[in-house]
């Protein structure tokens, strides 16, 4: 996925591309093998996650198959030096309660060698839990 003398900033925005279009070898292929991955305490999948195989499994498969219509929609991309910070809002509709959401995120994303070393997640996670609980 990501190309030789790649920005971090480009490198996070085609995770995005690759995230909204369904691309699961673009998805997973941005992941450093040792990745550390942070959702927020009170997300649904709250924890953190080491290496891809966990992400997938823990994270980014349930997202995708609880919910219709899931999305992570970045608005803004911002280069910090060492973390790149991506502002943007959550939007989906909980599958076994038909309850939709939208809510704010930042997500905090350190990236070596063009591929995801650490993320993490911020959130309200009182929006999400609400349509959980429907």
């Amino acid at each position: 996925m990501a190309h030789e003398g790649q920005t971090d900033v480009a490198v996070v925005r085609e995770w995005y591309d690759a995230l909204a279009n369904g691309d699961g070898d673009g998805i997973r292929g941005a992941l450093a093998e040792d990745v550390e991955w942070n959702e927020a305490e009170g997300f649904p999948y709250g924890g953190t996650y080491h290496g891809p195989d966990a992400v997938m499994e823990n994270v980014l498969g349930p997202l995708g198959t609880e919910w219709e219509g899931f999305e992570a929609d970045p608005d803004r991309f911002l280069d910090c030096g060492e973390r790149v910070v991506v502002l943007g809002t959550y939007r989906g509709t909980y599958g076994e309660t038909g309850a939709a959401f939208e809510a704010p995120f930042a997500h905090v994303i350190a990236v070596e060698d063009g591929r995801f070393q650490r993320f993490d997640q911020y959130t309200d996670t009182a929006l999400v839990q609400r349509a959980v609980e429907g």
